[in-house]
């Protein structure tokens, strides 16, 4: 079965936890314990009804404070597909913690509160979506029970985000779904109150979105994470290379290229534990054997022989920063890119970005917990890699505090 990751993103109280408690519980995907538990604290809060929020914030503070502060992962299937939801804070104050978990999502549900229509923080969300590449956005317009159920409310929402949206998503897949989280209108069952709307709940598009052309399937990437050499009679000569396909298609007797060696081989074979295949493609973990034996190990990159990625010391990337210590000009990071594990110096700041406004503050040079930032690197060897809106894999990468080990920052290549 396929496997669609997707994330939340919303203002606050616009009815995210709510929304995905109902996904939740209409779908039949919580268990007996969990919903006796939610009863009874839905009880002790005063509430009249079950408080679906509490299936995603687990946090004391967050039940407490009717907020969103972690992100929250929860796990649920359908007859056609897995899914994996990221719930998502909607503070300003916690856009690292909205940037983690939109990082690996194929799909972002943006929740609009019908009653203030599209407000500044749908356009921050919106923005970073488009920045972390989400190929499809599902535009949810909830609480249209509070608001009669009318079209024209619908309608001139719809036509106040696109308006935006198509700025910072030129070409994106777009769907607007009308929805009532707390009444369960059009998120798993139709809804009886809005017959003007025809074009399916938000299951019914989280279950049929296309999402086998969201990986990049035309730039071969493999970048090796462990070298398999068996120590048995039986596999004596054995030697693979396992990792996860991050570009394109593999298939035995393809000519590739090895970096940073630059040395050409071809594929003998590509093995998985259920046994040989005749093709491998994102997001495939496999393992290959090349025809020639080769100095190969974790961080290398392999890639076809026609199809070079970038090399370069010198990096540009947007960054979002995530640590409470300010970043330092100048300053020596850890920097993880694929499998591979460098140094690196933060040379400049370009400019730090107003989430607010999306204005480019280039006289700012100080980037704080939360900011997101242009920034320029040199590392103490090369990378290959890719843009990130090419590949999100060799187009992403990490910087790790040395001293703490704490990961400061994440990072998309411009």
């Amino acid at each position: 079965m396929e496997l669609l990751r997707f994330t939340t993103a919303g203002s606050v109280d616009d009815g995210k936890s709510t929304l995905i408690g109902r996904l939740l519980y209409d779908s039949k995907s919580i268990f007996e314990d969990q919903l006796d538990a939610v009863k009874r604290a839905s009880i002790q809060k005063g509430s009249e009804h079950i408080n679906l929020a509490l299936f995603t914030d687990g946090l004391r503070a967050e039940r407490e404070q009717g907020i969103t502060i972690d992100v929250a992962y929860r796990y649920f299937a359908t007859p056609h597909r897995k899914f994996i939801i990221a719930d998502t804070p909607g503070h300003i104050q916690y856009t690292r913690n909205m940037v983690t978990g939109a990082s690996t999502a194929n799909a972002a549900i943006v929740l609009i509160d019908a009653r203030n229509g599209v407000i500044e923080q749908t356009h921050r969300h919106t923005f970073i979506a488009a920045l972390l590449g989400i190929p499809h956005i599902i535009v949810c317009i909830n609480k249209m029970d509070l608001m009669d159920y009318r079209e024209e409310v619908f309608i001139a929402i719809k036509n106040d985000f696109q308006a935006f949206a198509t700025q910072v998503f030129p070409g994106q897949d777009m769907r607007f779904i009308p929805i009532s989280a707390l009444k369960g209108d059009n998120v798993v069952k139709p809804s009886g109150n809005m017959s003007w709307y025809a074009n399916g709940t938000l299951l019914h598009h989280l279950e049929n979105i296309p999402i086998s052309q969201d990986h990049d399937l035309i730039h071969q990437r493999f970048p090796v994470q462990y070298v398999i050499r068996p120590e048995s009679e039986e596999f004596h000569d054995y030697r693979g290379y396992a990792g996860r396909v991050a570009g394109g298609f593999f298939h035995p007797g393809d000519k590739i290229v090895v970096f940073p060696s630059g040395i050409e081989s071809e594929i003998t074979s590509i093995d998985t534990l259920s046994g040989p295949l005749t093709e491998a493609h994102p997001p495939m973990s496999v393992t290959l054997t090349l025809k020639d034996d080769i100095d190969l190990s974790r961080g290398d990159l392999i890639t076809g022989a026609g199809d070079i990625p970038r090399e370069s010391c010198d990096i540009v990337a947007r960054i979002c920063w995530m640590n409470q210590k300010p970043l330092q000009i100048q300053g020596k990071y850890a920097l993880k890119h694929t499998t591979k594990d460098v140094r690196c110096i933060i040379q400049e700041v370009d400019y730090v970005l107003n989430i607010s406004t999306l204005k480019e503050q280039t006289e700012i040079k100080t980037v704080r917990m939360n900011d997101i930032a242009l920034v320029r690197l040199r590392t103490t060897k090369p990378l290959f890699f890719d843009s990130y809106t090419t590949n999100r894999i060799t187009g992403s990468l990490i910087l790790i505090d040395e001293a703490t080990n704490e990961t400061v920052a994440a990072g998309m290549i411009v």
